[in-house]
């Protein structure tokens, strides 16, 4: 047992009131400047103290933004991407773990790999294949012949239903973001760590597959699922590349690209007060789900680490 000394708590305490510092005199300003007028913003030296248009600022940030539409979304995709993310993990893993098939580990090392093509890397091949979601279909209904067969039998063109464009829709802005690499991983490892004894168990009682999976690995999995959850809302709240080039118009632009609408530009009044009181309410949903999860989130990297 690491024993205390006066010296080591005193330069414990500094450390982490620095740290706490350089995270929250950021956020202060962002404060103190969406609080102001535009004239106030300009002044030298900087205000320290916030002022009293902060309920002004955030409403006319939140109109000029179309953040009623823009969270709406926001919520939406980033459900779909938590969810999306965790069910395919966990199955990934579940198959990867308890299942002898050929190639498994080939398998789990290709899914492995994929960690260093991130969607930027990615990014020409998947938005031709979110713009032409059906074209692999199209390919293999040319190669067998079926749409000729369909349109002769019965007039309709096979070819011409399978024309999906994705773009500029929750599916195109979801499905490509899904797949993890790093949460199948994860749970992988977690799974190795669950007793064989549990799985024999199952077995004796009749379990299947599946009903082990449901009632086994993921009441045991449930604080790993909670912290992993917390991360990917992050991931999935803060993207800006993806839905920037997937959304062509207001009606689908998420909180993050309606705060860079109202970030000044150089031909553009610089309205700071603004662009700050947006960036307040944008990073409250994140915040909110950190401080309300923070007990499982501290639970899942506990047990992670056991």
């Amino acid at each position: 047992m690491v024993g205390r000394s006066l010296t080591l708590s005193i330069f414990c305490h500094v450390v982490l009131l620095v740290g706490a510092a350089a995270v929250c005199v950021p956020l202060y300003f962002a404060l103190v400047a969406g609080s102001l007028t535009l004239q106030e913003v300009q002044q030298t030296p900087f205000p320290l103290l916030p002022g009293a248009h902060l309920i002004d600022n955030l409403a006319t940030a939140w109109n000029e933004g179309n953040f009623s539409r823009a969270f709406l979304n926001s919520i939406i995709v980033t459900l779909g991407i938590v969810v999306g993310k965790l069910v395919v993990s966990l199955l990934a893993a579940f198959a990867i773990t308890y299942f002898r098939f050929p190639f498994r580990m080939t398998a789990f090392w290709l899914i492995f790999v994929s960690l260093m093509l991130p969607v930027e890397v990615r990014i020409i091949p998947t938005y031709e294949a979110v713009a032409d979601a059906g074209g692999p279909l199209r390919w293999v209904v040319g190669t067998i012949g079926l749409g000729g067969l369909v349109e002769s039998l019965t007039g309709y063109r096979l070819e011409a239903a399978l024309q999906w464009n994705l773009v500029n829709s929750y599916a195109g802005l979801i499905l490509p973001l899904i797949a993890s690499a790093s949460a199948t991983f994860l749970f992988r490892q977690f799974f190795l760590t669950v007793p064989d004894e549990l799985c024999e168990a199952a077995k004796l009682d009749g379990a299947g597959p599946l009903r082990f999976f449901w009632h086994v690995l993921l009441p045991l999995s449930r604080a790993n699922i909670a912290a992993l959850g917390i991360i990917l809302f992050l991931f999935g709240w803060n993207q800006y590349l993806w839905p920037l080039l997937f959304t062509t118009g207001p009606e689908m632009q998420t909180a993050i690209l309606g705060l860079k609408e109202l970030v000044p530009v150089s031909d553009a009044a610089p309205a700071w007060n603004i662009a700050m009181s947006a960036a307040l309410f944008v990073m409250l949903p994140p915040a909110l789900v950190i401080l309300v999860m923070q007990r499982w989130f501290t639970r899942g990297l506990v047990d992670a680490g056991k």
